[in-house]
């Protein structure tokens, strides 16, 4: 079974977050995809009850390691890898990509860091912080933090498009090409708008969006996964990540407008929605 994508990242039992977000997301744009869970538990934390945890290290290693084995990997196009369960997952998440790109030089490699969020704090191992900086994120060509995660990753302050656009500077070193913030420069927003700001070496793009005021678990997920399926299926990466922002637009608002406490997966949003969406190329 030749696969394109194998997503790494959380998978819960109730609920939309990680591999429920990601694996749709990519089966929706034509892809073959392999969901490697990295916790599985029966739904996010914020409700009154949960179960499960990080799954074991040798297991994870050995999901990781059978695709191989069993010839899955000898198309591979992409490894989208979002939520870690421990610091330890990380490097032998760093050792497989590197291992697969010495068979696969043109494989891309999608990382969030989940690192945490402004209204929570860092939710993850603090070693974490540091084994994604030294290990994980050199092996990537674009990654997709949010602005809290991106000032923890740089300790740079990312409340205003320069701080932004300076802190994710930084991290554009050896493999990665292009940093993508979501929730990006909080204090530039205009009223019921918000921003998402991608940075490559020779352009930084402002993509404008409507402020949905929900706030459901798991559409940075959705954002990542959607932009590495249009990345991978033709679209250069400005076009990607703007059909991202509006597929996570409509998103909100099938959710909204259902009141569900969880993230609903609509089809690709209409054109309209799509021109909600804007981009325009800043200064460089």
């Amino acid at each position: 079974l030749p696969i394109d994508v194998v997503s790494i990242q959380s998978q819960v039992i109730y609920g939309r977050v990680g591999n429920n977000v990601a694996v749709p997301s990519f089966m929706q744009a034509g892809l073959t995809v392999a969901a490697v869970p990295t916790v599985l538990l029966s739904n996010t934390p914020h409700y009154p009850s949960l179960h499960g945890g990080p799954i074991p290290l040798e297991w994870f290693e050995g999901h990781l390691n059978d695709l191989a084995l069993r010839g899955g990997l000898t198309r591979l196009r992409a490894v989208q890898a979002g939520y870690l369960g421990s610091a330890q997952q990380a490097r032998v998440l760093a050792e497989w990509i590197h291992r697969q790109r010495g068979e696969l030089p043109k494989l891309r490699v999608v990382i969030d860091p989940v690192i945490g969020d402004h209204d929570v704090g860092v939710y993850v191992a603090p070693e974490l912080v540091e084994v994604y900086r030294r290990a994980v994120l050199p092996l990537a060509d674009v990654i997709t933090p949010n602005a809290f995660e991106l000032a923890q990753l740089t300790g740079i302050a990312t409340q205003d498009i320069e701080g932004t656009i300076a802190a994710a500077r930084t991290l554009l070193q050896g493999q990665i090409k292009a940093v993508a913030v979501t929730s990006a420069a909080p204090a530039s927003w205009p009223a019921g708008r918000m921003h998402i700001v991608l940075v490559e070496a020779q352009a930084t793009h402002l993509i404008d969006h409507p402020l949905i005021d929900i706030a459901p678990k798991g559409t940075g997920d959705l954002f990542a996964a959607s932009l590495c399926a249009h990345w991978l299926t033709g679209e250069p990466l400005p076009t990607a990540a703007q059909f991202a922002a509006a597929q996570v637009v409509h998103a909100l608002r099938a959710t909204e407008q259902a009141r569900c406490a969880e993230l609903l997966l609509p089809g690709a949003p209409p054109e309209a929605m799509k021109a909600e969406v804007t981009i325009r190329t800043l200064p460089h």
